[in-house]
């Protein structure tokens, strides 16, 4: 069945393949790429080679393309591009109520087998019911999922009873302690015993993957967990997302690979490239370039052409860092655009720490699906990379394309003084912060022995938790939703910066309006910093301890009443935060950066 509530951005960063939703009149589960149905003659595809260099080395392909999602169609006849989904799971519950002699509400379980048109027939009554999907099924850390063998989980293995099955509610709260699967023969079995994963309750997962197709599946044994269907952990799409940098290089390696074969494969110094510029053919190629710009693309197409094995941010940061003065009337064009804003704008005593403010009029993110995992996420490291450890369920049989999605909008950057950043770093007190967070998340290590994470810096810590502070303070005032905001944090090798932006796939940009809150850039940050001195829910807060205290080991001083955004806007899932090292807290850490020494 096809999916026309969906926009196509939910396709990609919400509800891909694999992915279950439950639409108004059914749930499904999003079929996988080699299901997806485009015009033979209309398919989007999205152009970014520094994006896809990076996925296909992660899929460990050579060849690969990005397709946007197949737009939807109204017309009434003729070939219709969609997107199919399965119907998922096929168990169901009949929502007529009955009562047990001890006053419980219990509810038929069925099978779809079972199921005339979507509606029970009762046996006594020959009435048809209505029905609702159950909503527990069983999956992998895979990313494998499929229906729970009901009657295998009342009985035990290698049963032959076949009489019917029933949800009992205990109670009202929905609690799993509360929710038992019952059969007539009388035996009973609480729902709670199927998430003890020591139990193994739910047995072994046999590789199941329907959204690839119906009896689709791979070999795998790891042991099944309860999962809830509309449950957060259900559905992690790993996402991989770039930001579009003109490349000042191409136009000179573009000419040096033309040149290549008959002139300038052999030229390893200026000397030699002066010799061969003699040539008629190649002095005309060549033209005005300069010397230096030409034996800089000969060494980088020698080297194997354009190098997309940066790091994603290291190729942003520089860009971001080197934009030009913003002077004249210039006119933002093309995909990016960014000017830096004249100091005296925006010079206050609590800017001392930031070196320049870019205003990023335009910019293009192109994100990226390169597959799920269920349970828990797998996202970027602090350098905007994916982990190659992390092995994501599959979107489809066929990886010669992933789904994408552009987006259009504007940004602010700040750039940070990386003395002042090293002077903060040699402080005893700061250093003593680090080892508090180090051991919270030595203990988060502890208990995801398989995870590939790795401790971020102290910086990282310190821009990541000023850009929280930061979307929070422009959303207040200037009437943005929180969620529309976005970052990008720059923290490695002495780069130190930070990106908040906003984008729409559906709209250039957002009109301005950033751009316009970055020329007030000071009084935003002024802000900022007033709203991390104190949260609501201080002491609390302030005092806690990421090695000790409650299930919060990646976070010092931050919870929803300071630092915490939606997810969709932070790139670490709101991990890494502590406004301790921002501005000083009621716990007087003495570890803060921007009121250091003061």
């Amino acid at each position: 069945m096809s999916t026309p509530q969906l926009r196509s951005s939910q396709v990609v960063t919400t509800f891909g393949p694999g992915a279950m939703v439950d639409l108004p009149d059914a749930s499904v589960l999003i079929a996988g790429l080699d299901h997806w149905k485009y015009d033979n003659g209309r398919v989007p595809t999205i152009s970014e080679p520094r994006l896809v260099s990076k996925l296909a080395e992660v899929l460990g392909v050579t060849s690969l393309t990005l397709r946007a999602p197949p737009p939807a169609s109204d017309q009434p006849f003729g070939f219709s591009p969609n997107i199919v989904a399965w119907r998922f799971p096929e168990w169901f519950i009949v929502q007529r109520t009955e009562l047990t002699p001890r006053g419980h509400r219990k509810r038929r379980l069925v099978h779809q087998t079972s199921l005339d048109g979507l509606k029970y027939i009762d046996p006594d009554t020959r009435k048809k019911q209505t029905v609702v999907p159950v909503r527990f099924v069983r999956a992998c850390r895979r990313g494998h999922v499929g229906d729970i063998d009901w009657k295998e989980f009342v009985h035990g293995a290698k049963t032959d009873c076949v009489r019917q099955l029933w949800i009992e509610e205990h109670g009202t709260s929905g609690d799993l302690d509360e929710v038992w699967i019952t059969c007539e023969c009388g035996v009973t079995r609480a729902m709670s015993q199927a998430a003890r994963m020591e139990l193994r309750a739910l047995g072994s997962c046999n590789g199941s993957r329907p959204w690839l197709g119906a009896g689709n599946r791979e070999s795998c044994g790891e042991p099944n967990r309860l999962l809830i269907r509309s449950a957060s952990n259900a559905y992690f799409p790993q996402l991989l997302s770039v930001i579009s940098i003109p490349d000042s290089r191409r136009p000179a390696e573009e000419l040096v690979r033309a040149l290549w074969d008959d002139f300038l494969s052999d030229v390893e110094s200026l000397d030699d490239l002066a010799r061969m510029r003699k040539k008629p053919t190649v002095a005309a190629r060549l033209g005005d370039l300069s010397n230096e710009d030409v034996l800089s693309a000969i060494g980088r197409v020698r080297a194997g052409g354009d190098d997309y094995s940066r790091p994603v941010k290291e190729v942003e940061f520089e860009a971001l860092s080197d934009a030009r003065d913003e002077i004249g009337a210039d006119v933002p064009d093309g995909d990016f655009f960014a000017r830096s804003l004249p100091r005296k704008v925006w010079e206050a005593t609590w800017m001392a720490p930031i070196d320049r403010v870019v205003l990023v009029h335009r910019l293009r993110e192109v994100v990226a699906q390169v597959g799920f995992t269920r349970f828990e996420a797998a996202g970027t490291d602090i350098q905007g990379e994916l982990s190659m450890d992390v092995q994501p369920a599959r979107l489809g049989v066929d990886t010669s394309w992933l789904p994408a999605v552009e987006n259009r909008g504007e940004g602010i950057f700040l750039l940070f003084n990386r003395e002042m950043i090293a002077d903060w770093l040699r402080r005893p007190a700061v250093i003593g912060r680090g080892k508090k967070l180090l051991a919270g998340f030595d203990r988060w290590k502890g208990e995801h022995k398989e995870s590939s994470r790795q401790f971020p810096s102290l910086p990282y810590y310190l821009l990541h938790s000023f850009s929280h502070l930061l979307m929070t303070a422009i959303s207040l005032e200037c009437g943005y939703p929180a969620s529309s905001l976005r970052e990008r944090i720059y923290a490695a090798d002495g780069q130190y910066g930070l990106l908040v932006y906003s984008g729409s796939s559906d709209a250039e940009g957002t009109l301005g309006g950033l751009v316009e809150a970055g020329r007030k850039i000071a009084r935003h940050v002024q802000r900022a910093l007033e709203l991390g001195v104190l949260c609501s829910n201080d002491p609390v807060c302030a005092y806690h301890s990421p090695a000790k205290h409650d299930h919060q080991p990646l976070l010092g001083s931050a919870c929803h009443g300071c630092l915490l955004v939606a997810e969709t806007s932070c790139e670490q899932h709101n991990d890494f935060l502590d406004r301790s090292l921002v501005v000083r807290t009621v716990e007087a850490t003495d570890a803060e950066f921007f009121y250091g020494g003061r």
